[in-house]
């Protein structure tokens, strides 16, 4: 398991979990070397043991690492660290297509053909570099916020030129967008990817896939057998330029679709065109349901041939008994050779049988249909995740239901694991913590988008306001779910009007990190400390690091007037000092004891210290 601070390759270190896959999980990480974030996919603990997977791992590193496209997720690195194997990618913040369809359902038609060339433009990168993605659906496809699309997760992409085509005949794309030759067991081409295109191109302008079933077995066959239903049977507003593009690309037959992804791109860039205003349905060259084997007659014609030939040369040898019974035993053993090569394997012959539909039966009811049908079944069974259908019961075959093939064939019944996800709640109004480590258990991707609101508000933090998936649809491991929830801010009082004290404010930035900055005003006409103007309008939002200046009244200083110089300092200039212990005369006693009564007498020394400390 990794964790979050964990370093991949000691470089990328881990910051959370983006998404889970069957084969990989991916994580938003820090290049520690490039200062970036990236996303790395390592490839899952249980698999990473599995020489087959670990090839196929790797295989798409070295397909996707070839690619450079604006509309292509671009590749960073790939490496092995400890057993684990990984791909570290460009980091794309955006919503998969699938979530805008489930969010928004149709998209206006401008948008569809803004999306659709871009996606045209990448698939045609890729396919010059003798890649097919074969797994194109809305899921692997990321939206920006600009409209920029992003093509990703190439995982079973295949080089045209590779050596190793052991997946060629496996069915690896979503069932809602497999091409037809994939369904039936034949291999991809760069003309797949074109029906997954237009199935693609189908759901953005109805916001709905054009085929439905109650299991894969049932989708796949009408995928080989339901022509594509018309857009513009259900909006008449679509024109038919719009729908001939995503009938030319969802044709059965590879030969009615595109020749390239490029005419594709080509043909929707001017569909809006006025000289295509009256343009009429697309009609197929060839049929749309091929006969796969045709009967060589030639041969037959020759072998007679031959047969006249031989009669010919017996009848002009008859008169030679050696000869003629030469010919005799050449023409037994003609005729045993033909009966052994052309008679005998027709006798032997095992005919087709089509395989019966068991969905929905019991393991024991299943097998007993399909041995009476002439059929073997493998001990082992094979078994799948099921939306619809309990655990323990059938829900398809390998071979698929309808195939034709020999008796005695062997069947593996497919087996229904029981459905892994979880059917959505109502979660409005419920503490995201709890709700979301609740699906992040199911193995859900939980996103949030953070409304906030002020702290006078009567609103709580930390609270579900909108999800986007619907009370009482169904999540499968792996599925994004996202929340609009509650986001607490702080804002500016008004400190002025609700006679806010400075020690207030001082506590106030403290528990909220903002720095105070104080500026005095000399002002009498309201006490001493009165916050009289605040630099941070009040209601503003408080961000933690800033800074808020506040004036504070002060009380105006007195003014200080300088005393007038004395006559003797004025004539002296203020320089001379008096000595400190001049003696003491009578007269210049009368003359310093200003506070003596005026009829004292001078001749009393005694009387005169008395008064003078009076």
């Amino acid at each position: 398991m990794i964790t979050r601070g964990q370093k991949i390759n000691d470089r990328y270190q881990i910051i959370r979990t983006i998404g889970e896959g069957g084969m990989a999980n991916v994580y938003l990480a820090h290049d520690l070397i490039l200062d970036r974030d990236v996303a790395v996919k390592v490839l899952r603990g249980d698999l990473a043991n599995d020489e087959k997977f670990v090839r196929r791992f790797q295989r798409e590193a070295i397909s996707a690492s070839s690619l450079t496209h604006p509309n292509i997720v671009g590749m960073y690195d790939v490496g092995e660290d400890d057993g684990k194997y990984f791909i570290v990618m460009e980091y794309v913040e955006g919503k998969t297509l699938k979530n805008l369809i489930k969010r928004r359902g149709a998209l206006t038609l401008s948008e569809v053909i803004d999306i659709m060339l871009q996606l045209t433009s990448g698939i045609a990168c890729a396919h010059e570099s003798y890649i097919i993605h074969r797994d194109i659906k809305p899921q692997n496809v990321l939206i920006l916020d600009d409209g920029t699309v992003k093509i990703t997760d190439f995982g079973i992409a295949m080089a045209l030129n590779s050596n190793e085509l052991t997946q060629t005949n496996s069915v690896m794309g979503s069932v809602h967008y497999l091409p037809p030759e994939q369904a039936n067991g034949n291999g991809s081409t760069i003309k797949s990817d074109i029906y997954s295109l237009g199935i693609l191109m189908y759901e953005l302008l109805t916001g709905k896939l054009p085929f439905k079933g109650e299991n894969a077995v049932e989708i796949a066959i009408k995928q080989m057998k339901n022509p594509i239903p018309s857009v513009c049977d259900m909006f008449p507003e679509i024109p038919q330029s719009i729908e001939n593009v995503i009938l030319k690309a969802c044709a059965k037959n590879p030969k009615n679709r595109y020749e390239n992804v490029m005419e594709m791109h080509d043909d929707i860039k001017t569909a809006l065109d006025i000289d295509r205003a009256d343009e009429r349905k697309y009609v197929y060259p060839y049929p749309e349901q091929e006969v796969e084997e045709k009967i060589n007659v030639s041969r037959f014609k020759k072998n007679e041939a031959k047969r006249t030939d031989e009669k010919k040369d017996k009848g002009d040898k008859k008169t030679n008994k050696v000869l003629w019974i030469t010919g005799i035993i050449c023409i037994l053993a003609a005729i045993i050779v033909g009966f052994v090569v052309m008679i005998l394997p027709k006798m032997k012959a095992v005919p087709d049988v089509q395989i019966p539909d068991v969905f929905k039966m019991s393991i024991v009811n299943a097998e007993a249909t399909l041995k009476k049908e002439g059929f073997e079944v493998a001990t082992d069974v094979q078994e799948e995740y099921s939306i619809d259908v309990d655990a323990g019961v059938v829900i398809g075959t390998n071979p698929s239901v309808g195939r034709s093939v020999k008796k005695g064939t062997v069947v593996t019944l497919i087996v229904s694991k029981g459905f892994e996800g979880i059917v959505v709640e109502n979660y409005v109004g419920q503490n995201i913590q709890s709700v979301e480590a609740k699906l992040k258990e199911q193995g859900i991707v939980v996103l949030i988008e953070e409304k906030e609101f002020k702290d006078t508000e009567d609103q709580k933090e930390d609270i579900i306001l909108e999800q986007d998936i619907a009370e009482g649809e169904k999540l499968k491991r792996g599925d994004t779910i996202v929340f609009q929830v509650s986001k607490l801010i702080t804002v500016y009082p008004d400190f002025v009007k609700e006679d806010w004290t400075y020690a207030g404010v001082e506590e106030f930035c403290a528990t909220h990190n903002v720095n105070l900055v104080k500026v005095e005003k000399e002002d009498d006409s309201v006490a001493e400390g009165t916050i009289i103007a605040q630099s941070r309008e009040a209601g503003s939002k408080v961000v933690g690091g800033g800074s808020v200046t506040l004036r504070i009244t002060v009380a105006k200083k007195p003014t200080v007037i300088p005393e007038e110089p004395k006559e003797d300092e004025k004539s002296t200039g203020g320089d001379k000092e008096e000595p400190v212990n001049k003696p003491e005369h009578p007269t210049d006693k009368d003359n310093t004891s200003t506070d003596a009564p005026a009829n004292s007498n001078s001749n009393s020394s005694s009387d005169n210290k008395t008064n003078a400390g009076a």
